[in-house]
C-alpha cells in the first residue's frame, strides 16, 4: 500500500487506453500459474435462448472443449462429472467459439449444469463464503393469471445468477420467497423478471428470514421399505455452536451398515435441504450422526437410504425441543446528544440491548444490538427525530433465539405434516405391498434399537406400545375418518359444470370406502400408452376414454379393489372438476390448472397411510412421488397385461356358464 498508481483517459475516445495496457505490461508482476487445471466459477448467466453460461477464469493448465469436468464433495469423491461442450470468448452481446483457452484467460462454458458462483474447479478451492446475506425475506404476489409452477422455474434461474436470492416454495399454501438485501435489490428483480420473462412481481411484506435449530440432543429413526427396497437409517441430531451450521458424523460400526451404505447416508445428509418443523425454515447449528442403519442384500439400492436419512432427520426433528432463530444485527448509532434517550428506548422496545452512550462536543455515539425485523425502517424514524443528524450503521451479528417465538409461528403459519415435500412418516412393507407408519409410532415398527441418550432410565419401547401400535396398524380407519382427512386437506368437493354422460354424480367421500385396495389410474396415460386405445384416439378421444373405463369396469368385477381412474382436464376453462360414479368404478375429472399427477399424488397421500395404493402410470416423475408416499407403482404396460387376462378369463366363465346351461336345457329337454 506504499503506492497508488492513478492513470487518466477515456475509453470512449480511445484516450489513454494505450498507456494502461503499456503499465500492465511493464509495471505489473505476471502470476504464476501451475501446470495442473484450476478454474474458479464468478458467474452464472443464460444466453438469449436460455442456454445456461458458467463464467470462468483459468487459474491453472488450460481448458480444452469436450474436457471433462467434475465437481467434488468434503471428503473428495465425485459428486458430479460433465463436458465442457463450447467455450465462449464474449465482447458486448457477442462471442467467438475457441477451441482452448490458457491460464489467466476468462471465458463462458456451455454444457455445466451442477456449478454455482465461488465454486472452484480441478485444483482450485472454492471460495470463502459471503460476508453480507439477506436477512429479510418476502413473498412474490403473482398476477392472477400467472401459473405458480412456471414462475417458480423461472425465479430459479434468476436465483443461479444470484444465489443469495435463495428462492423457496411452499406447496402446502402455494407461495413463492425470495430473500432480498433491501429496495434497490427488489427494483431490479422486478426489471430483471420484466425484460427477461415478461412477468410483472410484485411483494409482501418483508419478514425476517428465521432459522430453526435443536436445544437438546434428539433421535430419529427412517424407515423406507416399499416393494423390493429397503433401508433404515438411525440418527442422533444434537445441538451444536451458533454459527457452526450443519455438521454430517458417524459413529455406526461398519459390522451394522457397511462402509459404502454409510458414505450414501452421509452424502445424501450432506446435499439435501434440512428444514425446522416450526416455520419450515433452514435447519442450522445440528450435529448429525449415523448411529445405526439397515440394509437388504438384493433390495437395497442407494436412492433408499437417501430417503431413509431425510425421513429419519424430519421425524428426529417432529418430537424435538425446537428453538426459532431470527437474525440479529450489530448497530451503531451517531446522533445529537439530546436524542440519546429516545434511541435508547427504541432500541429496549425492540428487544435490542445497547451500552453506555459516548459523548463530545453535542454529539453521542450509542452502540448495541437489535433484532434485523426491528431495525427495517429504522433510519427513517431516526432522520425524523434527529432532524436529519443522526446515522445508522448496521452489521450482521449473527443468529439468536427469537424472543417471541409462539407469535413468529403463528404468523407464518406452517404445518410440517403437511409438508409433502418433507415427509417424516416412514414407509414399511406388508404382505407385498408399502405401507405408510406416522411419524409417532415408527419406533414400534424399527427393526433396529433404539439407543440410550445421556440422563435416560430407558429409552426402548416397550412390548406393549409395540403391540399397541400392530393394533392401530390392523384396524381399519372408518369411512368417516378417511373422508375427513381429505376434505381437512384438498377441500369439499364442488361439483358441478360439465358432467359426462351416463355419469351419475357421486360425492368425493365415498370414495373412502373401507375395502382393502385401491387402484389409481392415469387415464389419458393409459390410452397413449396402450396400443388399441391409442389407435382409436386418432378418430375419436371419447371413444377410447369410454373403451377404457369400459376395460376398468369389466376389471373391478373380478378383483376386489376400488378403481379410481383420472382424466387430466387442466385445461378445461372454469372447470370445477367431478368425481362421479360409472357402474363399479370412480371416474374423477380434475378441475383447471390441476393435472392428472397432482390429483393423484394428493389422493395417494391420504390412502397410503391406512390402505393399500397401487397407482398405474407411465410418468417416471410420479412414479417417483408416489412411492415416497408409500404406494406400489404400475406401469402402463402391467396394467394392460392384468385387464387383458382378467378380459380372458371372464370371458373363458362365460363361456363355461352358457355351456353348463346348454346342457341342462338340453337334459330337460329330454325329460
Amino acid at each position: 500500500g506504499r503506492v497508488f498508481p492513478c492513470l487518466f483517459g477515456s475509453a470512449l475516445s480511445m484516450q489513454g487506453t494505450q498507456q494502461v495496457f503499456d503499465f500492465l505490461r511493464y509495471d505489473t508482476v505476471l502470476p504464476r500459474y501451475p501446470s495442473s487445471f484450476g478454474a474458479r466459477v464468478f458467474k452464472i448467466t443464460h444466453d438469449e435462448r436460455h442456454g445456461r453460461l458458467t463464467w470462468l477464469k483459468i487459474t491453472g493448465g488450460s481448458l480444452s472443449v469436450k474436457q471433462q469436468l467434475e465437481g467434488t464433495c468434503a471428503d473428495g469423491s465425485t459428486l458430479w462429472q460433465e463436458k465442457a461442450e463450447q467455450l465462449r470468448i464474449y465482447s458486448g452481446e457477442k462471442y467467438r467459439a475457441v477451441q482452448q483457452m490458457q491460464a489467466g484467460g476468462v471465458c463462458a462454458v456451455a454444457g455445466l449444469s451442477h456449478t454455482y458462483a465461488g465454486q472452484g474447479l480441478g485444483c482450485e478451492p472454492d471460495s470463502p463464503p459471503a460476508q453480507l446475506r439477506a436477512v429479510m425475506r418476502s413473498r412474490v404476489l403473482l398476477p392472477p393469471e400467472a401459473d405458480l409452477c412456471r414462475v417458480y422455474e423461472q425465479l430459479c434461474l434468476l436465483s443461479q445468477e444470484e444465489p443469495q436470492l435463495n428462492v423457496s416454495l411452499r406447496r402446502s399454501t402455494g407461495e413463492i420467497f425470495v430473500q432480498l438485501m433491501g429496495q434497490v435489490q427488489q427494483e431490479i428483480l422486478q426489471k430483471m423478471a420484466q425484460e427477461r420473462f415478461g412477468l410483472a412481481l410484485c411483494f409482501g411484506e418483508a419478514a425476517a428470514a428465521y432459522e430453526e435449530t435443536i436445544a437438546a440432543p434428539v433421535q430419529g429413526i427412517g424407515h423406507f421399505e416399499p416393494l423390493r427396497h429397503y433401508a433404515e437409517v438411525r440418527l442422533l441430531l444434537t445441538p451444536a455452536p451458533r454459527g457452526s451450521g450443519i455438521r454430517v458424523l458417524s459413529s455406526c460400526p461398519t459390522d451394522r451398515l457397511a462402509h459404502s451404505w454409510q458414505q450414501q447416508v452421509l452424502l445424501a445428509l450432506e446435499n439435501s435441504r434440512h428444514v425446522g418443523v416450526l416455520t419450515g425454515s433452514p435447519l442450522t447449528d445440528v450435529d448429525i450422526t449415523l448411529v445405526d442403519g439397515r440394509a437388504h442384500q438384493k433390495h437395497t439400492e442407494g436412492g433408499d437410504f437417501r430417503q431413509a436419512a431425510c425421513r429419519a432427520v424430519r421425524q428426529a426433528l417432529m418430537q424435538a425441543q425446537s428453538v426459532l432463530l431470527e437474525p440479529w444485527h450489530a448497530v451503531c448509532l451517531e446522533l445529537p446528544a439530546d436524542c440519546v434517550g429516545r434511541a435508547m428506548a427504541d432500541l429496549q422496545r425492540m428487544g435490542g440491548e445497547c451500552g453506555q452512550p459516548e459523548l463530545a462536543q453535542g454529539h453521542a455515539v450509542l452502540r448495541g444490538a437489535a433484532p434485523a425485523a426491528a431495525l427495517q425502517s429504522y433510519a427513517v424514524q431516526l432522520a425524523a427525530y434527529s432532524r436529519g443528524q443522526g446515522r445508522l450503521q448496521c452489521t450482521a451479528d449473527g443468529m439468536r433465539a427469537c424472543a417471541e417465538q409462539q407469535q413468529a409461528v403463528q404468523a407464518v403459519g406452517y404445518c410440517p405434516e403437511q409438508d409433502t415435500d418433507n415427509p417424516a412418516d416412514s414407509v414399511f412393507c406388508s404382505h407385498g405391498a408399502g405401507f405408510c407408519v406416522p411419524w409417532h409410532q415408527a419406533e414400534a415398527y424399527a427393526h433396529t434399537p433404539r439407543i440410550k441418550l445421556p440422563g435416560q432410565q430407558s429409552d426402548a419401547v416397550s412390548e406393549e406400545e409395540a403391540s399397541k401400535a400392530g393394533r392401530q396398524r390392523s384396524m381399519p380407519a372408518t369411512d368417516d375418518e378417511l373422508a375427513a382427512i381429505f376434505e381437512r386437506s384438498y377441500g369439499v368437493s364442488k361439483r358441478g359444470g360439465w358432467s359426462r354422460p351416463r355419469l351419475a354424480a357421486v360425492s368425493e367421500s365415498t370414495l373412502f370406502e373401507p375395502i382393502q385396495e385401491y387402484l389409481l389410474v392415469d387415464g389419458y396415460n393409459m390410452i397413449f400408452a396402450w396400443d388399441e386405445l391409442r389407435e382409436e384416439s386418432r378418430f375419436s378421444l371419447e371413444a377410447a376414454r369410454q373403451r377404457l373405463v369400459d376395460l376398468l369396469c369389466n376389471y373391478r368385477a373380478y378383483h376386489s379393489c376400488e378403481v379410481i381412474v383420472v382424466f387430466d382436464a387442466y385445461r378445461v376453462k372454469g372447470g370445477a372438476g367431478s368425481v362421479q360414479r360409472y357402474h363399479n368404478i370412480h371416474v374423477v375429472y380434475t378441475k383447471e390448472a390441476e393435472t392428472a399427477d397432482l390429483y393423484i399424488e394428493k389422493v395417494t397421500y391420504a390412502l397410503a397411510r391406512k390402505r393399500r395404493v397401487r397407482v398405474a402410470t407411465s410418468d417416471a416423475l410420479e412414479q417417483m412421488i408416489i412411492a415416497g408416499h408409500g404406494a406400489l407403482r404400475i406401469s402402463a404396460q402391467l396394467l394392460y397385461e392384468e385387464v387383458m387376462l382378467t378380459q380372458q378369463k371372464i370371458q373363458s366363465e362365460l363361456k363355461e356358464h352358457n355351456r353348463k346351461n346348454n346342457l341342462r336345457i338340453g337334459r330337460s329337454e329330454k325329460d
